[in-house]
C-alpha cells in the first residue's frame, strides 16, 4: 500500500514543468509528450485499480501451512505441492495468473518401476525400457494435474467454479525429447470457458501454429487482438462453451 501511495499523483508534482517545457517544443515532440504523460495517467488508474484489489478482503480458508518437499527426486511430490499451491491462491483470490515449469531431475523419482531420473528417460533413444518408465511418469505427472483440475471445479466463486473462470494451459516445449524436436507439441487445456471433451488432432506436416491457440485464449479473456507472435488467427477446433 505505501508504494501504491508514494507512485500516485506524480503528475501533480511536475505540472508546472511539464507545461514550461511544452512551451518550448515542436509539435511532433508535443505529441510525442502527450503520448508519454497519458501513458503515466494510465498507469495511474492502474494502481488505483491495484490499491482497491488490494483492500478487499480475501476469502479465508483453514489449510495448514504447506510444506516443502526437500528431496529434489520426488518430482510427483513436488509437482503436487506446487498444484496445491496453485489452488489456494487462485481460491484466495491471491493472484489471477500462475506460471510453472515443471523441470525434469536426473533423479530417479519414488515411483514403483521406475529406476532412472526423467531427464535420462525423456532421452529414451526408443529404448521400450526407458519408454515403458518415461510412461508412468508421465501418467503419475497427469494425475496431478487432475486433481488440481478437480480442487478447481470443486472450489466455487459467485456461484461458479473456479475451473470455469480459469484457463488451465499445460504444454512442452519439446514434441519428442529423445531428438530434442519442436514439431507437433503436445498440447493439453482446461477450463476457460471453452468447449472441451475432445481431441483437436492437425495435420503433422502442416499444423498450425501454437500461437493460433494463445490468440484463442486471449479473445477468451476479453482482449481484442487476432494476433500473437506467429498466429495466422485462431486455433481451428476450439469453440467456446455455451453453457
Amino acid at each position: 500500500m505505501r508504494r501504491l501511495e508514494d507512485g500516485r499523483s506524480i503528475l501533480d508534482d511536475i505540472r508546472n514543468q511539464t507545461k514550461s517545457l511544452r512551451a518550448n517544443l515542436g509539435s511532433d515532440d508535443r505529441d510525442k509528450l502527450d503520448e508519454y504523460l497519458a501513458s503515466v495517467r494510465e498507469l495511474e488508474q492502474r494502481m488505483v485499480n491495484a490499491e482497491s484489489w488490494a483492500k478487499t478482503p480475501k476469502l479465508k480458508v483453514n489449510v495448514e501451512p504447506p510444506k516443502d518437499i526437500a528431496s529434489a527426486a520426488d518430482l510427483i511430490g513436488r509437482t503436487r505441492l506446487l498444484f496445491d499451491l496453485t489452488h489456494l491462491a487462485l481460491q484466495t483470490d491471491s493472484t489471477r495468473l500462475i506460471t510453472i515449469m515443471l523441470a525434469g531431475s536426473t533423479f530417479a523419482p519414488p515411483i514403483e518401476g521406475v529406476s532412472l531420473g526423467h531427464h535420462d528417460l525423456s532421452h529414451h533413444g526408443k529404448d521400450p525400457n526407458k519408454l515403458a518408465q518415461l510412461k508412468i511418469v508421465e501418467v503419475e505427472t497427469m494425475k496431478t494435474v487432475r486433481d488440481l483440475l478437480a480442487k478447481l471445479k470443486e472450489s466455487h466463486e459467485d456461484g461458479v467454479s473456479l475451473l470455469d473462470r480459469t484457463t488451465v494451459f499445460l504444454g512442452s516445449n519439446l514434441g519428442d525429447g529423445s531428438s530434442h524436436s519442436t514439431q507437433n507439441l503436445p498440447v493439453f487445456l482446461a477450463g476457460g470457458g471453452f468447449k472441451h471433451g475432445q481431441y483437436l488432432p492437425f495435420d503433422p506436416k502442416n499444423p498450425p501454429p501454437l500461437c493460433n491457440l494463445y490468440v484463442s485464449m486471449l479473445q477468451c479473456l476479453g482482449i481484442e487482438t487476432d494476433r500473437f507472435g506467429t498466429s495466422t488467427g485462431t486455433l481451428t477446433g476450439l469453440e467456446l462453451s455455451r453453457g
